[in-house]
């Protein structure tokens, strides 16, 4: 081969490479909305600590039967964190002793330590994640709207998708997720983070259904559940995991607002004897949840009556129990604390604490 031709050769070869190097790019997804936060004067910044009006005991919880144990008697609704635009999908590390959660629309994740009250961004962007959970290891799961994926964080700080397909078609955009006793992954998949920009990326639906899955631990197979919710949202397991709850939201697009509750059979991934656990949220409605120990059912409410915004306690046979108000429409909560007994509640622009008389159900 001459020079003339060696360089040419060489030529066709670089621009080939450089080809590929630019499909491969074209491929790699947005990471979603990157709104900034707003700088905010701290003159300006909603006040921490307990809320305005509190006393022992604290007007902001309001017991409607003995059965409930929102405060331990010498405690009160405290506001912990605040400036974000949307808090989401709060999940608790009781080894680090730290909260993670999601601030959706400024595409990023959260951090606040419970020993000093900490707070500082763990993950940007974040693919507009949603709902978050701790796995049996320790791990972070995380529902990515932009991603249309589920991810776990390892513990070298890597990601791994969990799952991001069904029957070879996209999923539409996860929203929250639970761990089950076998390792499983549950989660929901609303068409929320595809229908705009703003927590999400605008894209069309590939899943026919709003489905629930079910991730099989040892073999990674994704399994569908469920397919007849409207807008599947929250979900929890009782303490026995013989129940499964699932919120469905779908009055945001002509369908109910009302929490099911379903027999499960956690190792073969099949739910069977659907009815309404709990409804009267309308015009109102609910996100998210979390179960305690006794099996009550804490879940969270807003949208409607302001007087209403905060969470609801529903014993584990769905008498209404109790109330906590917030001054903002709560999303999500999860227990925390090293006892479990430390009720984390994100509402709109800011994250609220309460310790109450009982200790969530979920592990780790």
């Amino acid at each position: 081969m001459n020079r003339r031709t060696f360089l040419a050769s060489s030529a066709a070869t670089a621009t080939a490479a450089a080809s590929l190097k630019l499909a491969a790019a074209a491929t790699v997804p947005l990471p979603g909305e990157t709104g900034d936060p707003l700088p905010v004067p701290a003159s300006e910044q909603l006040p921490l600590g307990p809320l305005a009006g509190s006393r022992y005991p604290d007007p902001h919880i309001e017991s409607l039967d003995k059965r409930f144990k929102g405060s331990p008697g010498t405690g009160a609704v405290e506001r912990v964190a605040t400036g974000f635009r949307w808090a989401e999908g709060p999940a608790y590390f009781r080894a680090g002793r730290y909260l993670i959660f999601s601030d959706i629309p400024n595409n990023r994740q959260m951090r606040l330590t419970e020993d000093d009250n900490h707070l500082s961004v763990f993950r940007s962007p974040s693919y507009n994640s949603n709902g978050n959970t701790v796995d049996r290891q320790g791990r972070l799961l995380s529902c990515q709207h932009a991603g249309r994926r589920v991810v776990r964080t390892e513990f070298d700080g890597t990601m791994t998708i969990v799952a991001d397909s069904y029957n070879g078609k996209k999923l539409n955009s996860p929203n929250d997720l639970v761990v089950a006793s076998d390792d499983s992954i549950w989660f929901t998949d609303p068409s929320y983070g595809i229908g705009g920009n703003y927590e999400g990326l605008q894209a069309p639906q590939e899943q026919a259904t709003h489905n629930v899955y079910r991730v099989d631990a040892k073999s990674g197979e994704v399994k569908m559940v469920v397919d007849d919710f409207t807008q599947p949202n929250g979900l929890a397991f009782s303490p026995d995991e013989k129940k499964l709850y699932i919120i469905d939201s779908g009055i945001t697009h002509g369908g109910p607002a009302h929490i099911r509750v379903f027999d499960v059979d956690v190792g073969a991934g099949k739910l069977t004897n659907s009815k309404v656990f709990a409804e009267g949220f309308a015009p109102g409605f609910t996100d998210g949840m979390r179960v305690d120990v006794e099996g009550s059912v804490w879940t969270s409410m807003g949208w409607g009556d302001p007087k209403e915004d905060g969470v609801r306690c529903y014993a584990s046979n769905g008498d209404l129990i109790g109330k906590i108000h917030l001054p903002e429409t709560c999303a999500n909560l999860t227990f925390g604390g090293l006892l479990h007994n430390r009720l984390y509640m994100c509402a709109s622009t800011s994250v609220y604490a309460l310790y109450v008389n009982t200790q969530g159900a979920a592990f780790p």
